[in-house]
């Protein structure tokens, strides 16, 4: 009996054991807009997913869930997020306007140079100045697209050509750069954006060339319009982060895997995989004979005048706009020397 007491012992101790062990494993669920094969799924959220999988051997597991198979919209992405209704997410800032407005600083005309170069200096300036926006979820990252030209029905070849346009745009600053330009502007998040160029509600939409191969636009639209110059006449912003108590739930050892893939690098990754993403679009494009378009350096020029004015309505409407859009500015041209 005694030896039978200490067998039962035994094995109660282990099932105790057993489940706290399966007690710290976590399921993650991921939610975002795109389908699975788009740039930043198939070239960022991916890796990133399967990179904590590895490293917490197993013991933290990310589900996928592209084109809001979870439900929602777009806009409700960020929510979702703070809410608990997902744990993780991925999503555009400029879809909830007046949001972030610090962060949208990154979103005023000429500011982006490359996607990797002013993805890590966004990281380093919400660090900074800007993480109260991010005070109701736990951030892993925030990134931009590289330099963004238009894609358009009939060609942008002037300043002029744009005028009385129905363009898409992605956010409250692009918006208001396409009412300066004289274009109409119409809001929509992007996987809307292949049916509004079919159907016609649209003449044409303001994305990076990563996102053209999987909304398919480069058959839709055949004039591609962009800038001379380092810097791209728009960029959007992105953030992924995650649910606070999803964090603040894991044991220190899994939120140290969570903290080592979050930060300026996690960023310089999403951005250089938006670089990288460019390149495919751009070679679709090209491989279908679409009509590319580099407006020189005067007209340009013209464009950044016409611009500057968004530049600075943003500086007077925001709290010390000046310093944060000089740090901003700064963080880039640092970023960018490298």
């Amino acid at each position: 009996m005694k030896h039978f007491a200490t067998l039962i012992g035994a094995v109660a101790t282990a099932a105790v054991l057993s489940g706290t062990a399966l007690a710290q494993d976590v399921t993650l669920r991921l939610h975002q807009m795109l389908p699975p094969q788009a740039t930043i799924p198939a070239k960022a959220i991916t890796p990133w997913a399967e990179r904590i999988e590895e490293q917490s051997e197993g013991r933290i597991k990310i589900e996928l869930y592209p084109t809001m198979q979870l439900g929602g919209a777009p806009p409700q992405l960020f929510d979702q997020a703070k809410d608990g209704v997902v744990d993780v997410i991925w999503t555009v800032l400029g879809y909830t306007p007046g949001r972030f407005p610090k962060s949208e600083v990154f979103e005023t005309p000429f500011m982006v140079t490359t996607g990797e170069a002013t993805s890590r200096a966004f990281q380093k300036y919400v660090e900074e100045y800007a993480m109260d926006e991010f005070a109701d979820v736990h951030l892993i990252a925030v990134h931009t697209h590289g330099p963004g030209l238009f894609h358009m029905k009939d060609p942008i070849e002037k300043l002029e050509d744009i005028k009385g346009k129905k363009v898409r745009g992605g956010s409250r600053i692009i918006n208001e750069l396409l009412i300066s330009l004289g274009a109409e502007p119409v809001g929509m998040p992007v996987p809307a954006v292949p049916e509004a160029l079919s159907k016609g509600v649209i003449d044409g939409t303001t994305i990076p060339w990563e996102v053209t191969t999987a909304l398919k636009s480069s058959e839709l639209v055949h004039n591609h319009t962009g800038f001379t110059g380092d810097h791209g006449l728009y960029t959007q912003t992105f953030a992924v982060v995650m649910n606070k108590d999803s964090y603040n739930n894991l044991p220190d050892d899994l939120k140290a895997i969570v903290d080592a893939n979050s930060g300026v690098e996690v960023a310089a990754e999403f951005g250089r995989a938006m670089d990288m993403g460019d390149e495919g679009g751009l070679k679709v494009a090209q491989d279908l004979g679409n009509n590319i378009i580099t407006l020189d350096a005067d007209e340009t020029a013209r464009w950044v005048e016409v611009s500057q004015p968004i530049i600075d309505n943003w500086i007077a409407g925001t709290p010390d706009g000046q310093m944060l859009f000089d740090a901003a500015k700064a963080l880039v041209d640092e970023e960018s020397s490298m």
